[in-house]
């Protein structure tokens, strides 16, 4: 009985799956158009930018860290945070859109970008 109960919790990973169906559909869609540049939150230690998605505002951010990390250097004054965002901007874009799309949709959601959401 007590196999069976280990088995069954190694499991239940698979309930939290996404859609597989709009999970083979999603290798070149992407659902977040670019939108606008609000700039370094030094409060947040995080650049804001928003995306569009079927012309609604979608917010989103990426942090310091991740940034940096997705540049390849560390300590980035935020004097330098637009031009850094703007090189890496396609890829951070595909990313919160990524992000967007697994996420849960409600009025308000903000994608946030960390280190752990790099390398997917």
């Amino acid at each position: 009985m007590t196999a069976m109960h280990s088995g069954a919790g190694g499991d239940n990973a698979s309930d939290f799956q996404h859609c597989p169906v709009r999970g083979r559909e999603r290798d070149n869609w992407m659902p977040l158009t670019r939108d606008r540049i609000i700039g370094h939150d030094l409060e947040r230690l995080a650049f804001r930018f928003t995306m569009l998605n079927d012309g609604e505002v979608v917010h989103c951010q990426i942090s310091d860290a991740a940034m940096d990390e997705l540049a390849g250097m560390q300590g980035t004054e935020s004097s330098a945070r637009q031009a850094q965002f703007l090189s890496l901007r396609e890829t951070i874009e595909r990313i919160a859109s990524d992000l967007y799309d697994e996420a849960p949709r409600f009025k308000g959601y903000v994608v946030r970008i960390f280190m752990r959401h790099l390398g997917r």
